[in-house]
């Protein structure tokens, strides 16, 4: 007869082993109804657009419908909440970015939710600049013409809300020319996309996908993108770095996936898996990069690590530029 404690390392070993084969059938079974995906700002900005164009796709790959809800607020605070409090069955999802994930938990108070511990990282969408986008009639038409105005003149700037990469960018670009630039934060990057099409602000920094239906319709001007590199997209339209001669100037606005603290690995990695399927269909990745984003599927053990560098960029460029919450 075995003695008690090899009874015990012997059940403990068989137990788990019982959830080693489990985790793949639960995987498999995975999801057992629609799942949700929300995106944290109003309809119409980059995440939004992402959400809807690969949302299809995944549905077909999971055998479910996936359902894109908007809950805007506080900078993304609010639908990144709600998902935390979320049941970690994989069926509520975010489609995260920059702000609620790297910048909020450096950025806002009283936040109730840790981004570095209460979401898991699934899988990485796109990656896009920012355009510097005037509305079309505004009597600027070169980031040249750009600088003598804000160096005159006294001009808004709009942004999708305060602590985003677009308030950074605007903030950032008042710092470095010492232009007369006032902040109106929005909730959402269609609201502010809105106003700028009424003439209400002067400039916006939104994500390519978003300005680049409205620059084809002859509705805004994009006098330059916030990356350190040139978007492929616009190839003919400077970066703020090289035309406003600002180093280090790059701010970027990036979409991933999601999930709950205490998600099965399991279901992680069977989303991780489908998704960047989606990023690999051919049709998927046209729309995508047709918008101004560039595609880059990676594993959930990379994409934790491009979650970890970008918090840590922000961190510092909050301590460097000594910006606020409003």
């Amino acid at each position: 007869m075995l003695p008690i404690m090899s009874r015990n390392l012997c059940a403990s070993m068989l137990a788990a082993m019982l959830i080693a084969f489990a985790l793949p059938a639960w995987a498999q079974t995975y999801p057992s109804g629609s799942v949700h995906l929300i995106v944290a700002y109003a309809p119409g900005g980059t995440g939004d657009v992402v959400a809807r164009i690969v949302a299809p796709k995944l549905s077909t790959g999971l055998g479910q419908t996936v359902v894109v809800e908007n809950r805007a607020g506080a900078s993304g605070a609010i639908g990144a909440r709600s998902v935390v409090a979320a049941p970690p069955d994989g069926l509520t999802l975010l489609l995260g970015q920059t702000a609620e994930v790297a910048i909020n938990q450096h950025w806002l108070k009283g936040l109730n939710y840790d981004p570095d511990k209460d979401l898991q990282p699934v899988a990485l969408l796109t990656v896009v600049p920012l355009a510097l986008v005037v509305p079309a009639k505004a009597p600027y038409s070169t980031m040249a013409e750009f600088l003598a105005a804000l160096k005159t003149g006294k001009l808004t700037f709009a942004s999708a809300g305060t602590g985003t990469p677009g308030h950074f960018a605007g903030e950032l670009l008042k710092a470095k020319t010492k232009g007369n630039l006032t902040h109106v934060p929005y909730k959402g990057a269609g609201p502010a996309l809105n106003d700028l099409l009424g003439g209400h602000v002067d400039l916006y920094f939104p994500g390519m996908p978003a300005a680049m239906p409205l620059l084809k319709n002859g509705l805004v001007k994009v006098l330059g993108v916030s990356s350190a590199k040139r978007s492929a997209i616009a190839p003919d339209v400077p970066t703020v770095a090289e035309a406003a001669a600002i180093k280090d100037f790059s701010f970027t606005l990036w979409q991933g996936i999601f999930a709950p603290r205490g998600t099965s690995p399991a279901v992680i990695a069977r989303l991780n898996t489908e998704i960047n399927k989606v990023l690999n269909d051919p049709e998927t990745k046209k729309k995508l990069v047709d918008l101004g984003a560039e595609v880059e599927a990676m594993s959930v053990d990379q994409f934790r690590g491009f979650v970890n560098t970008e918090s840590s960029k922000y961190l510092r460029t909050i301590k460097e530029t000594g910006v606020t919450a409003e």
